[in-house]
């Protein structure tokens, strides 16, 4: 695949964590968690993203938010589940997507606050419409999804490569 081919990042948060006693890597999703999670699935279905490959952090409100959003899909994309996306900071999480193979087009993946955001932002140099202030007003919210566009290697990719072409909440 050429490094010039046409690649989608997909960034999606997980959906509402309970805030309970046990450790933070451990929270479970709450009831509304478990109904947001589909519908995020229903919309990239619905979207067409087929991702060839998710990253998922290691935290079980992500590997629960993506178990039941993937179900959604017509095909399941390989799986990876990375201990560095928990608690990513920005510069961690594009080293992530640095490290990513060329032979991937279509990337998602699940992880944080405030990194998703923070990624979302700062590769997005350009965007549809009102994509952007809509982006910062919700403050990226549980469930959230951003889609980026660019063009190159993933090597390549840093602060504004990208042109953020859709956002979604379940709010939506």
């Amino acid at each position: 695949m050429s490094v010039d081919t046409p690649r989608r990042i997909v960034l999606l948060r997980h959906a509402k964590a309970e805030w309970s006693e046990v450790d933070d890597h451990d929270r479970p999703l709450t009831d509304r968690g478990r109904k947001d999670a589909p519908v995020a699935g229903r919309w990239l279905a619905r979207a067409g993203v087929t991702p060839d490959l998710t990253l998922c952090s290691t935290a079980a409100r992500t590997r629960e938010t993506w178990k039941l959003a993937v179900h959604e899909l017509p095909q399941r994309p390989k799986t990876v589940y990375e201990e560095r996306l928990y608690e990513a900071s920005l510069g961690e999480l594009l080293a992530l997507l640095n490290e990513t193979s060329d032979d991937v087009s279509d990337l998602l993946v699940v992880g944080h606050n405030p990194g998703m955001h923070a990624l979302a932002d700062a590769l997005a140099g350009e965007a549809d419409g009102d994509l952007l202030p809509q982006m910062h007003r919700s403050g990226f919210p549980t469930a959230a999804m951003a889609v980026l566009t660019f063009n190159g290697s993933w090597k390549a990719v840093e602060h504004g490569v990208g042109r953020l072409v859709a956002y979604w909440t379940p709010q939506d």
